[in-house]
């Protein structure tokens, strides 16, 4: 049987204008400027430029307007729209501008495609057009890291169903060994081994070249893990040799997609900030980019100049005045979401200057404090998830370099001396260790935590293995060199 049950709930909902604002702050620099054209091609109430000083428009009637039929209950007073006041006690990076900031281009490089570049060098080849397409489906096979993982039974099945191409395992091979003739040398490799080889065949083939190819192809195993006497033994070869041919091995590219033309568009890191030591004094900017002039669109307070001197009755004008009115609250969000995303930006910044100051000073990483998006979130009033989207999407540039902000955030570890040090200043010296050590006997993480620890810092084997990891440093047994 049914029932109607009536319940009060309290829910919080966030309104149109926060999901704007946390879209804003999430996006980094070099996506705002696409934003905010994309923002003005379907609103034409905004547009970019200054404010002029003596724009004012008044709407003496629109009590008259509002209490017919339901076109609306608000107000509306276009010097809400066209009298907002800039952020102030900020210093924008620009600011002292003219048409050299706002025309500058971000340095961003584009480079071509490596499948464009490959099918570039497939037309080269004097092949019939069944081998041409067998080309084609070739690489269209190949994985961002330039490698073909799929069985060349899969590529003959495709080529049938698709193009209605039939052909055998041994013709799509014979094609495949063109492609791998082609630049960068590796691509279109079945596995790491052959990568490697297709390398060294484009060598000269001397004495270290062969027992490089005689090791992948004879001893791969003992090689990846590091077997050396092994393979000493197997080749009868001297130590100096064997760690030539190793030498030349490892500096081989296992990855040739990622290399030379590169899979896709190449863009370079745009810092968010720019912070300047002058004479000891730390000076925040906004990147000009991030503070855009935009504005109301004068023709739309002439709208209104005629609405004020045509008959109020006018069924289709008043539908006019309203889709105006949508559209100037819209621009109005839009403009106020964008000075608050710059007074957001600016003060989780300042928060983290305040916090890691001496970093900022010396860019010694040993001067990093444990810091967490907590401490920075009660630092300047706000909630966690905001200051989590202002770091995970932002850079600053400083005269160490240019640093993503999630790079300042960083866990606590104990030290004998009962104050807390950052884990980035613990990875710092664990990778110090490394470097020293004796490469014929790498250490531990055993040996590296009792190191660690007589350096007063209490941390636990787990962590130290953690921490190597995260800093992309094999094992011991990895390490190893002859």
């Amino acid at each position: 049987m049914q029932r109607l049950d009536l319940r009060q709930l309290l829910s919080q909902k966030l309104s149109p204008q926060q999901i704007q604002f946390i879209k804003l702050l999430q996006i980094p620099t070099v996506e705002l400027e696409a934003r905010i054209k994309e923002e003005m091609e379907i609103n034409p109430a905004l547009e970019e430029g200054r404010e002029d000083a003596d724009t004012e428009y008044e709407s003496d009637n629109t009590d008259e307007y509002d209490s017919d039929d339901d076109y609306g209950n608000d107000e509306i007073d276009l010097n809400d729209y066209l009298h907002d006041d800039e952020i102030s006690g900020y210093k924008m990076q620009g600011d002292k501008g003219g048409d050299d900031d706002e025309d500058r281009e971000m340095p961003i490089a584009v480079s071509t495609s490596l499948i464009d570049s490959l099918f570039d060098q497939l037309g080269f080849l004097a092949l019939d057009d069944k081998q041409y397409n067998i080309g084609m489906q070739l690489i269209g096979s190949i994985d961002n890291d330039g490698y073909i993982r799929r069985d060349l039974s899969a590529i003959a099945n495709d080529l049938a169903f698709s193009q209605n191409i039939e052909t055998t395992e041994e013709e799509i091979e014979q094609v495949l060994h063109m492609i791998q003739t082609f630049d960068p040398a590796g691509i279109a490799a079945r596995d790491l081994p052959e990568c490697l080889l297709l390398q060294l065949q484009r060598r000269e083939q001397d004495e270290i070249t062969v027992l490089a190819e005689r090791i992948i192809t004879s001893a791969f195993d003992e090689f990846t893990k590091k077997h050396y006497q092994k393979i000493q033994s197997k080749f009868n070869v001297s130590e100096d040799t064997l760690k030539r041919a190793v030498d030349l091995i490892v500096k081989l590219n296992p990855k040739p997609g990622g290399s030379g033309a590169g899979m896709t568009r190449v863009q370079y890191i745009i810092p968010d900030f720019i912070l300047t030591n002058e004479n000891g004094q730390l000076q925040l900017s906004l990147n000009s980019r991030n503070a855009p002039d935009l504005r109301i669109s004068r023709s739309y307070s002439d709208m209104f100049d005629a609405y004020e001197k045509s008959d109020k009755k006018d069924k289709k004008l008043k539908e006019t005045v309203t889709f105006v009115k949508q559209k100037l609250d819209a621009a109005k969000w839009f403009i106020d979401a964008i000075r608050q995303r710059q007074n957001t930006l600016l003060r989780t910044m300042e928060a983290i200057i305040k916090y890691q100051h001496e970093f900022f000073l010396e860019g010694d990483e040993s001067k990093l404090r444990p810091m967490i998006l907590k401490d920075i979130a009660e630092e300047i009033g706000m909630d966690i998830s905001t200051v989590s989207r202002v770091a995970n999407s932002k850079a600053v540039q400083t005269e160490f370099g240019i640093y993503p902000l999630k790079y300042f955030f960083s866990e606590g570890i104990a030290t004998d001396s009962g104050e807390d040090a950052s884990s980035r200043e613990v990875k710092h010296i664990l990778k110090e260790i490394i470097d020293k050590e004796n490469k014929r006997k790498p250490l531990s993480d055993d040996k590296i935590e009792k190191m660690l620890n007589e350096k007063g810092y209490n941390i636990a084997r787990r962590t130290v293995a953690k921490y190597r990891e995260q800093l992309n440093i094999p094992v011991a047994r990895l390490r190893k060199e002859l």
